[in-house]
């Protein structure tokens, strides 16, 4: 094959999404032809091959939910299994492979290094340095707020000022200026109408990049209402009903392929802002800026300022990389100065709050001896699957009285807070005038629930609550709120209550689900009820 063929070839792929989907599967089978494979071998075809393999996987699992659901025979059952085993190691594979050639990619690239001191500072004094710098770029007239990274605010500032609004298309406009709901339909729009090719321009390119997970629970939304239909049909009228699951299975996996997609072009946006910001007057221009950020920490903390230029002296006296600016030195020195616990703890990532350290660590057994009484106690726990978003949810109560039903959640955190707020809706009727206090073992429910009903505006839980399901319960709860308290309850350390409802909230989903008849989950029910509640009286409720 010569060398101009060959390229072809990966120009072709590059272009093809089914063709290259057809010829990645055929390798994974040790089919393919030489010529096929060792074109997909080009390193720009790592990320495609990454998106081919995300929609082909949740093809291959949707074929199996159907065989499952249509009592297909068995060994054709465990042919559809098999292969869907393959095409989700060879996805996982393909996520690792794109991952590792864009690393490739970034490795030797050369970017300014900042000072040491002001590293050092900048690392262990979070707060006290981002303040300065958010003061230094509002003067210079760049965006304001505290960027995580500076150079991506100032090259999306530049970009601003050098595109002007009235150069972006109408319909790049309209999505960048959109609310998060009307992003998050267009996005739906995409994936299963007709792809909208405005969403790869830079001005958006982030903007998809953070929304599309919430277009990936969407389809799991569908999946699931699709099944509950298959589910809810008798067997002889199944056909049409499982035509329209595998239809929800098509449009998430294209929903999955442009998630996929929607990561590459942010990630290739990110290299473009990184190569605009290492040379030329950007890097000039963030220098200048940090450097004077730096000044202005050092006139408004001059005695830590004095502690981190004493550190950075004592310690380039000796240091072997000094000549190369120390490059990963400041992360050691940074922990040695006293605020650098302080600051590590409030830059989190994942936006936690030190108050939530202290408050689990208080609370770590759920130790109830500040409630009265009279308050009723009850312990709520909640299940997911893979593809769908059918969740089972369980309690159990001190009383005696349990509880477990199904829904739809977009997340294991959304299938928790249904259950929270299951389980105390359950409980207020029979109790008038108690106190219910509900323990979780997901930090993540708590948090939310609390936040709702410490503020009595539903609104809060909305990030985590995305399908109506849960709003409507948690609009039902807040009705109640002066009644109804939310603790965390570490989980799986033998607490009764706790195992209890978590098996059935599992006992819900399989049920749900159709993997158990329902005549075998009566059964399961009972044993559950004689396992964990021997002695105490358990009474089941239907939720």
């Amino acid at each position: 094959m010569t060398i101009i063929e060959h390229t072809e070839l990966i120009r072709r792929f590059a272009d093809d999404f089914t063709g290259l989907q057809e010829a990645v599967l055929a390798r994974m089978n040790g089919i393919c032809a030489p010529e096929t494979a060792a074109a997909l071998e080009h390193a720009s075809l790592a990320g495609p091959i990454a998106v081919a393999l995300a929609h082909a996987d949740v093809l291959a699992r949707g074929e199996v939910r159907r065989a499952e659901l249509s009592a297909q025979p068995a060994e054709r059952l465990r042919r559809l299994r098999a292969h869907a085993r393959r095409v989700r190691r060879a996805r996982s594979q393909a996520e690792a492979q794109s991952k590792e050639q864009r690393a490739r990619c970034l490795t030797g690239r050369s970017r300014p290094v900042d000072p040491l001191e002001l590293r050092v500072a900048s690392r262990a004094s979070l707060a006290a340095f981002a303040g300065a710098l958010r003061q230094e770029l509002r003067d210079r007239g760049l965006p304001d707020g505290t960027p995580q990274a500076p150079e991506s605010d100032l090259a999306r500032w530049a970009w601003d000022r050098r595109t002007g609004d009235d150069e972006l298309p109408a319909a790049v406009r309209e999505l960048r200026d959109c609310d998060d709901d009307a992003f998050v339909r267009a996005l739906l729009r995409d994936g299963r109408e007709e792809e909208n090719p405005y969403l790869e321009h830079e001005a958006v390119a982030e903007r998809w990049s953070r929304h599309a997970r919430a277009t990936l629970a969407w389809g799991r939304y569908a999946i699931g209402q699709a099944e509950r239909d298959v589910l809810a049909s008798i067997p002889s009228l199944r056909h049409t009903r499982l035509d329209a699951l595998d239809d929800a299975y098509q449009d998430a996996a294209v929903l999955a392929a442009r998630y996929r997609e929607a990561l590459l072009r942010v990630m290739e946006l990110h290299e473009r802002i990184r190569a605009c910001v290492t040379t030329g007057p950007f890097a000039d221009l963030i220098a200048q800026g940090r450097a004077a950020a730096l000044a202005r920490f050092a006139d408004a903390e001059p005695e830590v300022w004095h502690r981190v230029r004493e550190l950075v002296m004592r310690h380039q006296a000796d240091c072997r990389e000094r000549a190369d600016g120390c490059p990963q030195c400041h992360r050691a020195l940074a922990t040695l100065l006293p605020d650098a616990r302080c600051a590590d703890t409030a830059a989190n990532g994942d936006g936690e709050h030190p108050a939530e350290t202290v408050r689990a660590d208080v609370d770590r057994y759920a130790l109830l001896a500040d409630l009265p009484g009279s308050a009723v106690v009850a312990v709520a726990d909640a299940a997911v699957g893979d593809d769908s978003a059918l969740c089972g949810y369980g309690w159990a109560a001190e009383d005696g009285t349990t509880g477990c039903g199904d829904s739809l959640a977009s997340s294991s955190g959304e299938a928790e807070v249904i259950g929270v707020c299951a389980a105390a809706l359950s409980l207020l009727e029979p109790h008038e005038d108690a106190p219910v206090v509900v323990l979780c073992d997901s930090a993540q429910a708590v948090d939310v629930v609390d936040a709702a009903l410490r503020s009595a505006d539903p609104a809060l839980a909305h990030r985590t609550l995305l399908f109506p399901e849960s709003r409507h319960l948690m609009g039902r709860l807040l009705r109640h709120r002066h009644r109804v308290q939310v603790r965390w309850l570490k989980g799986h350390i033998g607490h009764d209550l706790n195992e209890t409802a978590d098996a059935f909230a599992r006992l819900a989903l399989r049920r749900v689900t159709g993997r158990i008849p329902a005549s075998v989950a009566r059964k399961e029910e009972t044993r559950i009820l004689r396992s964990f509640g021997s002695g105490a009286g358990f009474l089941p409720v239907a939720a």
